[in-house]
C-alpha cells in the first residue's frame, strides 16, 4: 500500500501516521505545516492544498494506490464566511479531487468530513440531507458535496469524526485538560448530557478496516468514526480520577448559567475567560450520531474508555 495523506501534521493525522507507520506502508504526508512528532519529519512533503501544481506533482511523483484526505481548515470561527474563511474545505477539496483524478495508479480514497454537518437535535434521515449549525460545518457540506459530484473512477468512502480527543490534541491539553487537572471543570447537574464521543485511537483503527473492508462495502458510503454515545460526565470523571484522583464537580445549571453570563460580560470588555452562554448550552446539550452502520460493518474498535484515557494521561505527562 502506497498511502498519501493530507494534512496529516495535526492531531488526528499524528495518530494515523504513528498507526500506519508500524504496519510497513509506504507514507507521505502532504501539509503545509511540519509534524507535531519530530519522528515524523522522514514521512513529511510541504505542500499547500490551494496550490494545484504542487499538489498535482507531489501525486504524480509518490504514485498512491490510497489517499486519506485530511487537510482542512477545523476549528470553528462564527465570525466569518464559507468562502473567506474555509476556502481550504472548499476551494482545496476540488484541487485534491482533482488530482486524485490526474492520478492512475490510486484505488481507494478516504474523505475525511465532520459530524457537524448535522447539528445537534435531530438525526438525518439519510447521508445527503444536511443541515450544519456552524460556519465549518457549513464548509464541510460542499466538501461531501464536491465529493459525490466528482465522478472518481476509484473507490471512496466519506467519513465523519464525532468529538475526537486523545494524544497530540493540543487544544484540550491547554484548555479541558488543564482544567479538570486543576480542579476548576463543573460539570451541569441533573440530566445526563449524551454525546458521541471518539478516541483518536479507535477513528484511525476504524480508518484501516475501511481502507481494507471489501468494495461493496464501503464504495460510495458514509460512516460516521467513533465511539458510542456516552454521557459526558464518564468522559469527564475519567479524566479528573487520573488527573487528580477525585471525581469531577456537579453544580446546578443555573449557577453555570450565571456564570456564563459573567463571561459574556468579561468577553465584552476585551478580558477572555473559559466558561460563556455559548459554552453552557454546548455543556448542556445532547449531540447524539447514529454510529449503529459503523458498528455492524467493523464491530467494536479495540480500545475502551479507561484505556484511552490511561494512553492520553500518559502522554500528558510526558509534556509537562
Amino acid at each position: 500500500m502506497n498511502l498519501l495523506v493530507t494534512g496529516a501534521s495535526g492531531f488526528i493525522g499524528t495518530n494515523f501516521i504513528e498507526y500506519f507507520s508500524r504496519l510497513g506502508c509506504e507514507l507521505l504526508n502532504l501539509d503545509i505545516q511540519p509534524p507535531l512528532k519530530p519522528d515524523h519529519q522522514k514521512f513529511w512533503r510541504k505542500a499547500d492544498i490551494m496550490n494545484l501544481a504542487e499538489l498535482e506533482k507531489a501525486f504524480a511523483e509518490f504514485k498512491p494506490t490510497h489517499v486519506v484526505h485530511m487537510a482542512a481548515r477545523a476549528e470553528c470561527d462564527e465570525s466569518t464566511t464559507v468562502a473567506e474563511g474555509y476556502a481550504a474545505n472548499t476551494v482545496g477539496m476540488q484541487n485534491v479531487l482533482n488530482a486524485i483524478k490526474s492520478t492512475p495508479s490510486i484505488e481507494r480514497v478516504v474523505i475525511v468530513s465532520t459530524q457537524y454537518v448535522c447539528g445537534p437535535g435531530r438525526q438525518p434521515e439519510n447521508d445527503e440531507e444536511y443541515f450544519p449549525h456552524t460556519v465549518y460545518g457549513q464548509s464541510k457540506v460542499i466538501t461531501e458535496q464536491l465529493t459525490r459530484k466528482a465522478d472518481l473512477s476509484c473507490v471512496w468512502t466519506l467519513v465523519r469524526p464525532t468529538n475526537v480527543w486523545g494524544p497530540w490534541h493540543l487544544r484540550y491539553q491547554r484548555e479541558a485538560w488543564r482544567v479538570i487537572q486543576k480542579g476548576l471543570y463543573l460539570h451541569p447537574a441533573g440530566k445526563p448530557v449524551v454525546r458521541s464521543y471518539g478516541y483518536v485511537g479507535n477513528i484511525v483503527w476504524q480508518m484501516e478496516q475501511i481502507l481494507n473492508a471489501p468494495v461493496g462495502q464501503v464504495d460510495r458510503q458514509t460512516f460516521y468514526v467513533g465511539d458510542r454515545p456516552i454521557d459526558i460526565y464518564e468522559w469527564v470523571d475519567a479524566f479528573s480520577m487520573a488527573l487528580r484522583n477525585q471525581h469531577a464537580r456537579k453544580v446546578p445549571r443555573f449557577i453555570l448559567r450565571m456564570i456564563g453570563l459573567a463571561g459574556d460580560a468579561l468577553g465584552w470588555v476585551g478580558i477572555k475567560f473559559p466558561l460563556t452562554s455559548s459554552r453552557v448550552t454546548s455543556m448542556t446539550q445532547d449531540y447524539l450520531t447514529s454510529m449503529d452502520k459503523t458498528f455492524e460493518a467493523f464491530g467494536e474498535p479495540p480500545c475502551s474508555l479507561q484505556a484511552g484515557v490511561s494512553e492520553t494521561v500518559q502522554w500528558l505527562r510526558r509534556r509537562i
